[in-house]
């Protein structure tokens, strides 16, 4: 174990999967040392479902957001998943919903509170967050910054955004699904947390940039009208002038607080 800030520490490489064919499934723990069973937040990275590890958290959010979760008194899995051009989807969903399970599975172990872990991602993480958490990965809350939400609905939202939508096989949302979205309607459908809003939602917090052209905030609008009219929890904020990962966000710190304080109120 490695001692971190404000008297965590890290326990890094953890086996929680395994595929055969595949690279090992690892994600690293931060544990707040309190001596309490700790809430657990699994943190699902961004990088277009192609790039990314759970050792590059948000560039906004510094090389120490995991301990500075930890020493506000929650365990963060920090998470890594199949990729793109490693597999197709659903494998990247089955992964994170393994590395829930392997929480609540081992947290004696660790000193966790099995009755309270959450997801928290950003992009392509805040869909496979919520992807996981409406689809059955028993969840007790989501934060989802600047998540896709609808991957048919992804092209027309881009443009009405000004800006220009890939539609082609090297898209990401194409590298994901093994096609354009388009192409392959119901495997869109089947991968988009809008087609899963219900009523037995877990409580949600949506926050993305008011200027995001990348992932339009259309994404995170439709999403939470559709769980307001099935009947669930769920809050939205748009942030004013930021576009993808708080470009130009003014406060990203208050951004964090924001979603720290969204689940401890449910833990």
């Amino acid at each position: 174990m490695m001692p971190a800030s404000g008297g965590s520490r890290r326990v890094p490489d953890i086996r929680y999967g395994e595929v055969p064919g595949y690279r090992p499934l690892e994600l690293d723990l931060y544990l707040p040392g309190t001596g309490e069973p700790a809430p657990v937040i699994v943190h699902v990275h961004g990088g277009g479902w192609r790039r990314g590890s759970r050792r590059e958290p948000l560039r906004a959010l510094g090389e120490d957001f995991y301990d500075t979760l930890a020493a506000q008194g929650f365990a963060v899995a920090a998470v890594d998943y199949r990729l793109s051009a490693e597999a197709r989807f659903p494998a990247p969903l089955e992964d994170v919903t393994g590395a829930v399970g392997w929480v609540r599975d081992n947290a004696a172990r660790y000193g966790l509170d099995d009755g309270r872990v959450f997801l928290w991602g950003d992009s392509a993480g805040g869909h496979l967050a919520l992807l996981a958490a409406l689809t059955g990965g028993k969840v007790q809350g989501v934060v989802a910054w600047f998540p896709v939400t609808d991957l048919l609905g992804m092209p027309a939202d881009i443009a009405d955004a000004g800006a220009v939508p890939d539609t082609g096989p090297g898209s990401r949302e194409a590298l994901l699904l093994g096609a354009p979205a388009a192409a392959v309607p119901e495997l869109a459908r089947a991968a988009s947390p809008l087609t899963h809003a219900a009523a037995g939602a877990p409580p949600i917090l949506l926050m993305h940039g008011a200027a995001d052209d990348m992932v339009p905030p259309a994404q995170s609008i439709r999403l939470a009208e559709a769980l307001r009219a099935a009947g669930a929890t769920v809050e939205l904020e748009l942030v004013p002038g930021a576009t993808h990962m708080w470009h130009g966000a003014s406060d990203v710190p208050a951004i964090v607080r924001r979603s720290v304080d969204f689940l401890r109120a449910r833990g």
